[in-house]
């Protein structure tokens, strides 16, 4: 009977788990909740199992469901992880797993880029007639009065190129447990994250253009906004990743979680070099420069 328990293979058989269940009800929640909002923000009255309701209770809960299946479903990996379950195998997989995701993640980026130069290279195709009626046959519309590359897009180009020999120092660091050097390259790549974020505000606020209304303005916001919810989330990934290494959770053998949030980071940083360079510079108003 001790043999029948016995593990001899090297892959993780996990425990039953809530997390998958609960967090397909949190998406469900905050899905449906983003449509009740929608739908109150063109002016229709909701009711859900007859109370009314403008779609924030139930988006607000989704979120925070989301979040909590997040926080939980994590936990658990990281417990696996400090109590021996990743194996060579299992890291692995969880290399692939990642790989895949920020593959996925490229496909994303993919569709805002066909979306901005199929608009802004299509100008006058005969069969969208609208596109020429909204633009006026030029690119950046008419009207439209784009900002100065040189300004602060090139001062987050500075920013995120800067925190990327950062996270590489702290991953270097790591691999020579120098744990002092993983700490402040930790630290000093949330700060320019951070920055990141409080620099795109500012430039949003003052932005000649709106989401709405222009196709310009449509796919400019779309396309470096989900950049920047990105940049958002990858400061969080690396905030995690200093607590871990302040707990030492961390050493030079076993180190994925930190190493997966570093791989993240550098895609961050590729995608902006790609809509800095396309968007900010190459789609900048002829003028622009002279500002």
């Amino acid at each position: 009977m001790a043999h029948a328990q016995q593990k001899n293979h090297d892959y993780h058989l996990v425990e039953p788990s809530p997390w998958p269940f609960l967090g397909s009800i949190g998406a469900f929640v905050t899905a449906f909740g983003a449509v009740c909002l929608f739908r109150w923000h063109q002016g229709e009255e909701l009711s859900v199992f007859g109370l009314r309701t403008e779609g924030w209770g139930l988006f607000a809960l989704g979120v925070l469901i989301v979040l909590y299946t997040m926080y939980g479903w994590w936990s658990a990996t990281i417990r696996e992880s400090l109590g021996g379950d990743h194996t060579r195998v299992v890291k692995l997989h969880l290399r692939y797993g990642m790989i895949l995701f920020i593959a996925s993640e490229v496909m994303f980026f993919v569709a805002w880029f066909w979306a901005y130069f199929d608009a802004a290279l299509f100008i006058n195709a005969p069969n969208e007639y609208l596109k020429l009626e909204h633009t006026g046959g030029v690119w950046p519309p008419e009207g439209i009065e784009t900002f100065n590359p040189l300004h602060l897009p090139l001062l987050n180009t500075l920013i995120l190129l800067t925190s990327g020999t950062t996270v590489t120092w702290a991953h270097h660091a790591l691999l020579h447990d120098d744990r002092e050097g993983l700490k402040w390259g930790l630290l000093i790549t949330i700060l320019l994250g951070l920055s990141f974020s409080y620099v795109q505000f500012v430039e949003y606020t003052h932005a000649d253009f709106a989401f709405a209304g222009a196709i310009y303005g449509s796919t400019f916001f779309m396309a470096t906004g989900f950049h920047g919810f990105h940049v958002i989330v990858g400061s969080i990934f690396l905030i995690v990743c200093l607590i871990r290494a302040l707990s030492g959770h961390f050493n030079k053998e076993h180190h994925f979680g930190f190493e997966a949030a570093a791989w993240y980071w550098h895609f961050v940083d590729v995608v902006w070099l790609f809509l800095f360079a396309c968007i900010y510079i190459w789609g900048a108003s002829p003028h622009v420069f002279d500002a």
